[in-house]
């Protein structure tokens, strides 16, 4: 019996079509839970399909006339404290309609079924396995009076011969099964590996990235990404996720944004299988984990979105926030460089305030003082683009922003070790415009930066850097290149002197 996560989730906008109108009959001997639900696996969701309110003396109906969607499901039901119980996993393939039935005393072992083949199959492949672990454990009782290494030799040649049984029997069942829903669900759960390795590996790191090469190219062998049934299922997801995180993702945005474009371009357009997966990427490289690839967002919306091969996912106004996200992201992609800020530091601020910037309450209003005073603004303005240095440290901030204040002591103190041995600066960019709190903040810290602000509103800074939430840091090279962002200010030594080694390797 395993406990579930609360699954109790209403059913996903993606739709998927079959032909059939469904009844599926379950019997449980002592079965007492009051209520029953029917439910599938889908994307790593789970969702209730139907319910049973009657299920006195253990008999279960599933019975409608709408479609159900073809892949692995589960009966759930209500136990006596009011939780949801996962009881036992079946498959809807090849019949909707189709009879269940086992007992409380080993739900899983004693399941039966008629009507549907695939089925009895299923339970077939669940019974061998529960076989095997049994007579697995009870195999410590056999090496009773046997010496540590005696008993340890017994159980190594075993498990050998367990291995081999279970090799044999799930490739026959795979063979057996390959057209069905199970050759399918197994084919998933199934690891590509390396089985020989060619003549020729000289070294252990030809033999590591052999390894690395064969899982990555074979990890998708015999998966259909024409079939709405592989989203269907507890693996499917798992699988998707590892092959990005752990294998995709090191080899950098680019290479993720071409293996997502693959997978795509073989599914159907517009179908649920597709829908699900355009909308798993776009959520996992809006905001990624990984610093650079919010890239590969850029590219999904540049060659999806805006030219209609999204499909409807999106409505109308969604679709437009989505561009606008990326067209503001786009400029700040690694690689890229920054856009210029024309900005004013303390020296000039009491300049720029007796032009009536700091009392000015409307954008007409600074509009207005911008126009009247643009010459005389020009020669003050501090920007990024005008600083001389091999880095550049490009920090926003706030007075008022707690994690701010902890964060920029820590910047002071590695800018003043950094700079002793390399050419760097720091561009402090303060978000808001309470300049005399700002002004006493720096001289109280001694806050050796290039402090800056923008009380001449010209910025528009949080567009123009994406700026949420504060503290926001860039690293810049000389020619102002974006080469690392929105890492915490504790990792940006570890980052410069990386890029000072490669540089030295280069030479």
């Amino acid at each position: 019996m395993k406990k579930l996560i609360p699954f109790l989730l209403v059913l996903f906008g993606f739709k998927a079509y079959s032909q059939n109108n469904y009844e599926i009959k379950i019997t449980i001997k002592n079965f007492t839970d009051s209520f029953a639900y029917l439910a599938k696996y889908t994307f790593g969701k789970q969702y209730i399909v139907d319910t049973c309110k009657n299920t006195i003396g253990g008999n279960i109906i599933f019975k409608g006339k709408r479609d159900l969607d073809k892949g692995m499901y589960f009966l759930a039901s209500m136990d006596k404290e009011g939780k949801a119980v996962h009881r036992f996993d079946f498959i809807v393939d090849d019949s909707f309609k189709f009879n269940l039935s086992t007992d409380m005393a080993d739900l899983q072992y004693n399941l039966k079924c008629s009507g549907s083949k695939v089925n009895e199959e299923f339970f077939s492949y669940t019974r061998f396995f529960i076989d095997k672990n049994k007579q697995f454990g009870a195999l410590t009782k056999g090496t009773k009076g046997m010496s540590k290494a005696d008993s340890a030799k017994f159980m190594q040649n075993k498990a050998k011969e367990f291995t081999d049984d279970v090799i044999k029997f799930e490739a026959d069942f795979i063979k057996r099964n390959q057209a069905s829903f199970l050759g399918l669900w197994l084919n998933l759960r199934t690891e590509k590996e390396v089985k020989t390795y060619p003549q020729g590996l000289k070294t252990l790191n030809d033999s590591i990235m052999y390894r690395f090469n064969y899982y990555k190219s074979h990890y998708w062998d015999g998966v259909d990404f024409k079939d709405g049934r592989i989203i269907r299922n507890q693996f499917f997801d798992v699988r998707l996720k590892k092959y990005f995180d752990q294998i995709v993702n090191q080899l950098g945005p680019d290479t993720v944004a071409a293996e997502i474009d693959k997978i795509l371009s073989q599914c159907i357009p517009e179908t649920e299988l597709f829908n699900f997966l355009f909308v798993h990427f776009m959520v996992e490289y809006e905001n990624p984990k990984l610093v650079g690839f919010d890239k590969v967002f850029v590219m999904l919306v540049d060659n999806y979105i805006r030219k209609g091969k999204s499909g409807k996912i999106y409505d109308e106004k969604t679709t437009m926030k989505i561009i606008e996200k990326a067209d503001i992201i786009k400029p700040l992609l690694i690689g890229s460089v920054a856009p210029d800020l024309f900005m004013i530091d303390t020296t000039n601020a009491k300049i720029v305030n007796k032009m009536g910037f700091d009392t000015a309450n409307t954008s007409d209003g600074v509009t207005k003082l911008y126009y009247k005073n643009i010459d005389k603004l020009a020669p003050l303005y501090k920007t990024l683009s005008s600083v001389q240095a091999k880095y550049t440290i490009l920090i926003f901030w706030d007075v008022d922003c707690s994690h701010c204040v902890t964060e920029i002591p820590k910047l002071l103190d590695i800018y003043h070790e950094l700079k002793k041995t390399i050419d760097v600066k720091v561009f402090s960019v303060y978000t808001v415009y309470e300049f005399d709190k700002w002004r006493k903040y720096i001289i109280d810290k001694k806050l050796d930066f290039i402090n800056v602000y923008d009380p001449v509103h010209i910025n528009n800074i949080k567009t123009k850097y994406d700026i949420f939430s504060t503290p926001k840091v860039y690293l810049l090279d000389k020619n102002k290149i974006i080469k690392s962002k929105h890492m915490p200010v504790e990792k940006i030594t570890d980052i410069i002197k990386g890029y000072e080694q490669e540089e030295k390797m280069k030479k």
